[in-house]
């Protein structure tokens, strides 16, 4: 009989090749439909972040971890710097 480690990593094994939709929200901003339409090229959406606020990290919609944007070869990059525990991501949807 397997350890119930190995069982555990046999298991996950198996998911390795899933797919997941994996987002990096900068902030979000609420507005009227009004002004939304008349946005035009250029114009600037104030989100609720401050410039140098750590983005979120979700996983399908659901939060796993805090980052900072970085740049890497002209490219955008997320730095992860804190994983959400299990117990918080809990706390976070039954809040929600």
């Amino acid at each position: 009989m397997p350890e119930p480690s190995e069982s555990v990593s046999t298991n996950l094994a198996v998911l390795r090749n899933v797919e997941l939709e994996l987002s990096v929200e900068l902030g979000r901003a609420r507005m009227p439909v009004r002004s939304l339409l008349a946005l035009t090229s250029g114009d600037v959406i104030e989100l609720d972040r401050h410039a140098n606020a750590p983005v979120d990290v979700l996983v399908n919609g659901t939060l796993v971890a805090k980052g900072e944007v970085v740049v890497v070869d002209d490219e955008f990059g997320v730095r992860i710097l804190e994983i959400i525990s299990s117990d918080e991501v809990d706390q976070l949807t039954r809040g929600a």
